[in-house]
């Protein structure tokens, strides 16, 4: 656990350091340049070797894809509680996302002129779905969900398999339930280069989706303009705010929330203008982290990727949750701190706000996506929305009187960049 205090003359130098631990090593991102490499040029070959070598599962192409009988039995597979989660999950996810569907528009500009937007879904989407040791069922209706509402035509899902070449049923209940029929059991960097490369047995896609490790992150990154890429959501982060109103239990169990993922490259925040908070809330830590199946791995999640910052008010921890642009970002303060807070932070990927309002909400069933942007790409990426499965086109339609209108405006441009085929093109229709 690293500790800032506002008093520090290096706080800020300290900040920047231990965010610069999100930026991936040169060892990852060479690791995942030649697994990219070799999938575009093997293909099939490549995928088997590498779901082989990384997960275990010895699948040969034509076995990639979960066949269509065990989407459809999968929902005898979960519980009838599991089931009605998966649909109460939906509609709370369908019924926020619908709101954000963008509409096409038209309008009359200055000059007259028909203009507007319209709106289509993409093609063909790739949807990656962490799986293995810990399967992200929610995932699946994080983002398939907003590919539906988009009416994109072919969405094809990606998920790692157990060595048994199963992936969770519930992941499987979770596709079928929104009528999900491609889906393929291959996860990892071979997942990414599969879906940008296109390989006999995988049609390439136009632009992928979701979240991963450090190595699917940064494929992503890398394959970005062969295919398009959501953002970059990486390993989690949470940051939560807290002053001496906060409950220290609650605190505490949201930063191990996030902390058990255990990748190791997870990061959590605690800011406080409460020094007593701070401490209330590392022992209580310490006291729930015992009683967590998964302690070991988060454990050392907090031993590197835990910084804990004591700042003098809500202006220093609103500067610093901008600079860090947390993933997850909790205001566990009081109500009208919370409401200058939110005003204040701008590059938060979802804000949850009050001591009620646990991230794990925001992660099942609150309705926007949980996909969100980290390692501080929030200073640029949104959290997943509709629109991102959709392409917005221009339109324009001019007559003769409203060319004529425009006709001054464009000869003025066309002469001072000097092109003249530009102002001729305008000026035989205004004439």
């Amino acid at each position: 656990m690293l500790a800032l205090r506002h008093t520090s003359k290096t706080f800020a130098d300290d900040l920047a350091a231990f965010c610069r631990g999100s930026v991936v090593p040169k060892e990852i991102s060479d690791s995942v340049a030649a697994i990219l490499a070799d999938v575009r040029q093997r293909g099939d070959e490549a995928v088997s070797y590498y779901a082989a070598r990384f997960d275990g599962a010895k699948l040969r192409g034509r076995e990639f894809r979960v066949p269509a009988a065990d989407l459809a039995a999968a929902k005898k597979r979960i519980s009838a509680a599991d089931w009605k989660a998966l649909q109460a999950a939906r509609a709370s996810i369908e019924s926020f996302n619908r709101r954000g569907r963008p509409q096409d528009w038209t309008a009359r500009n200055a000059h007259g002129a028909t203009v507007g937007e319209k709106f289509d879904p993409i093609r063909r989407v790739g949807l990656y779905v962490p799986g293995g040791e810990v399967p992200l069922v929610s995932t699946v209706l994080m983002t398939a969900t907003l590919a539906r509402i988009a009416g994109c035509p072919e969405i094809a899902v990606f998920t790692p398999s157990s060595p048994e070449g199963k992936v969770a049923p519930g992941l499987l209940a979770a596709l079928d339930l929104l009528g999900v029929t491609e889906v393929y059991r291959v996860g990892g960097v071979q997942a990414v280069g599969a879906m940008a490369y296109g390989t006999t047995m995988i049609p390439a896609v136009d632009k992928v989706f979701g979240p991963g490790n450090a190595y699917v992150c940064e494929a992503k990154r890398q394959v970005f303009g062969t295919v398009g890429v959501d953002s970059l959501p990486g390993p989690s982060e949470v940051m939560v705010i807290t002053d001496e109103s906060a409950r220290p239990d609650f605190v505490a169990a949201d930063l191990l929330a996030q902390a058990e993922h255990g990748s190791g490259r997870e990061k959590i925040y605690l800011v406080s203008t409460s020094a007593a908070v701070i401490t209330e809330v590392v022992v209580a830590v310490q006291e729930q982290l015992a009683s967590l199946p998964r302690a070991d791995k988060t454990r050392a999640v907090l031993e590197k990727g835990f910084l804990v910052a004591e700042v003098s008010g809500l202006e220093q921890a609103a500067e610093v949750a901008n600079y860090v642009a947390p993933e997850h970002l909790q205001l566990m303060v009081a109500d009208k701190a919370a409401a200058k807070l939110t005003t204040a932070i701008t590059t938060a990927g979802a804000i949850m706000t009050g001591n009620f309002t646990p991230t794990a909400l925001g992660d099942f069933v609150a309705g926007p996506s949980h996909v969100l942007p980290t390692g501080r790409a929030g200073r640029f990426f949104s959290g997943l929305r509709v629109a991102d499965f959709m392409r917005r086109t221009s339109l324009v339609r001019y007559e003769r009187a409203s060319v004529r209108k425009a006709e001054p405006t464009v000869s003025a441009f066309a002469a001072m960049e000097r092109l003249d085929a530009h102002g001729r093109s305008v000026r035989l229709r205004a004439k």
